[in-house]
Formats: structure tokens, C-alpha cells, sequence
């Protein structure tokens, strides 16, 4: 075999080398921007169920560990939630789009978000280093949450152990963060009654943000984004204010309404943008935060006396 390299094949691989090292300087902007800074990422979606997802989602996180980033994951299991009810013969029914959650279905709940999901996470990001921790809303009072109602019609109807949250302490979640170490959140709360409660992790995810002074939030959805005039067009919005937003939330789909709403929370509550990202992306994260296109769609704050100006109808 000819230890002899050609000309033409050196040109090929310097080139190769010199594309990689261009991408590298297009990403010192963003590593300079966000290095020290705190992003909460809401994970879940198709991202957290196909194995190839799963491993770059660790992948990811592992980057912006090493990049400086502080990453915080908060994470929901719908899926394999569903399959735990019905395996323990429990059934899964839902009002005005929320788990109706009984004392037996959150036993349920907990388990599978803490035991299962949480720890499947901890240990594919942990494969890299001793980086992940996980915790629940429960732990050091993260979370505390009072009991939520469904609305039907005009009058509220009891959905047992779900919760809206009233109060975040993030001192635990900080000294992880001061320790180097990626926390892993399951999105369940206590509450000052005593229950335990469920609560939509899109939601845990926007208040944590706001607790922490995050530099962002990014939700990983199965969708590109939020979609202008669908169907009858896929284009994405990339970029709209919280005004804007606010008067498109009517018109969204029902899936999208709890994304779009914890994006809106988190911007009028101090984060300066909020994304939505097609988890189905391999590695997302890093084309969202570390290049100059970016994917999916971020919501901006308004200017202050700003008209909303919608020019799309847009729904997802």
C-alpha cells in the first residue's frame, strides 16, 4: 500500500480542516456572549424517545457544559407516562387538555418522572463526566404548587393532583450550578397542604428560568416552530415579540398553547428571549445558541408603548 499522499487529497483535507476552524470562530460571538450564563432547557418530545436523539441531547448538553454554559434541564414523560397507567391498569383521561391525576395515577406520576425518566437522563449525560444530578420540584422546596382546576364551559371542575406554581426557592438548584454540575429537574411540586402535585414541565421550565435570571429558555417541541397561516403554509416564524405572541395565543393549537405560553411567561418575566426548537434536530441546541441563523422561532420582549403589529395568522 502507497504511503504517498497526493495533492490533490492534502487541498481536500486542509480544506476540510480550514471549514472546521471557520465554524469554530463563527461560534466565538455566542461562546463570548453566553459563557457564565445560565439556559433552561425543557426537554421532551420525540427528542426524549429515539435513541439517536437521546444520546445527541446528552451530547449537547455536555457541549455547553464544557463551553461555559450553565444548562439547567426541566423534564416531562407524557409517553411513558401513559404506558405506566396502563400497565398498572389505571385509567388516563384528561379534562380541557390536562391529566386528570387521582391519588393513584400520581403514584404513578412520580415514579415514572423521577425513577424512570429522570434517571434515564442523568445517566446518558453522566456517560461524559460526573456533570448531571437529578432532583425533583419536591427537593429543598423547589417547586411549590396549589391545586389547579380545569375550566369547562365557564365552571371550574376538580382534575385531583395537578398544580399550578406559586413559589420557586432555586437555592439548591445554584449551588449545583456554583458545583459545576447539570441539574436535572422532574416537574413535580409540593404544595403547602401537603399533597403532591403534577405540573406541566413547559410551565416548571418558564418559572425556573425567571427564578434563575436565566439568559434563555428553549423548548424542545416535534414541530419547526411556531408556523405562519398553517396549514396552508409551513413556513416558521423566526422571531416575534411578547405582544405579538400574546395576541396569537387564541388562535394556536391546543399542543402548542402550553409552549407558547411558557416562552410568553418567561420573557415578560425577565428572560430576555425564549425559543422553540424541532427536537427532532439532531443537535438543535447547539445550531439555536451557537450560530448566526439559529432555528425555530424566539419570542423577544416588547418595546415598551409598542403596538402589536400581527401580520400573519398564525397556528401550529
Amino acid at each position: 500500500m502507497s504511503a504517498i499522499t497526493s495533492g490533490a487529497e492534502i487541498r481536500g483535507n486542509r480544506a476540510g480542516v480550514l471549514s472546521k476552524a471557520e465554524t469554530l470562530i463563527k461560534a466565538l460571538p455566542w461562546l463570548e456572549r453566553f459563557h457564565g450564563k445560565t439556559v433552561v432547557i425543557k426537554y421532551g418530545g420525540h427528542a426524549m424517545t429515539d435513541e439517536e436523539l437521546r444520546h445527541s441531547f446528552a451530547e449537547d448538553i455536555v457541549f455547553l457544559r464544557y463551553a461555559g454554559l450553565k444548562p439547567v434541564i426541566v423534564h416531562g414523560g407524557g409517553p411513558q407516562i401513559n404506558a405506566a397507567l396502563a400497565r398498572n391498569g389505571i385509567d388516563s383521561t384528561f379534562t380541557a387538555g390536562l391529566r386528570v391525576t387521582t391519588p393513584e395515577a400520581m403514584e404513578v406520576v412520580r415514579m415514572v418522572l423521577t425513577g424512570q425518566v429522570q434517571r434515564d437522563v442523568v445517566g446518558l449525560i453522566n456517560r461524559h463526566g460526573p456533570f448531571a444530578l437529578g432532583m425533583s420540584g419536591e427537593d429543598a422546596n423547589l417547586f411549590t404548587a396549589e391545586r389547579k382546576h380545569a375550566v369547562v364551559d365557564g365552571a371550574k371542575v376538580d382534575i385531583g393532583q395537578v398544580g399550578e406554581i406559586v413559589e420557586v426557592q432555586v437555592g439548591a438548584v445554584r449551588a449545583l450550578l456554583d458545583d459545576g454540575r447539570v441539574p436535572v429537574v422532574s416537574s413535580i411540586a409540593r404544595g403547602d397542604d401537603g399533597e403532591v402535585y403534577n405540573v406541566n414541565a413547559d410551565t416548571a421550565a418558564a418559572a425556573l428560568a425567571v427564578a434563575l435570571d436565566a439568559a434563555k429558555l428553549v423548548v424542545l417541541t416535534d414541530v419547526d416552530g411556531l408556523y405562519a397561516d398553517w396549514p396552508d403554509s409551513d413556513d416558521v416564524i423566526d422571531s416575534l415579540t411578547t405582544d405579538e405572541l400574546a395576541a396569537l395565543l387564541p388562535g394556536l393549537s391546543a399542543g402548542m398553547v402550553p409552549k407558547m405560553e411558557a416562552c410568553l411567561a418567561a420573557v415578560r418575566g425577565g428572560v430576555p428571549q425564549a425559543h422553540v426548537l424541532d427536537g427532532r434536530v439532531t443537535h438543535s441546541l447547539l445550531l439555536e445558541i451557537f450560530t448566526d441563523e439559529g432555528i425555530g422561532t424566539m419570542v423577544l420582549p416588547s418595546l415598551p408603548g409598542a403596538p402589536a403589529e400581527v401580520t400573519a395568522e398564525v397556528t401550529a
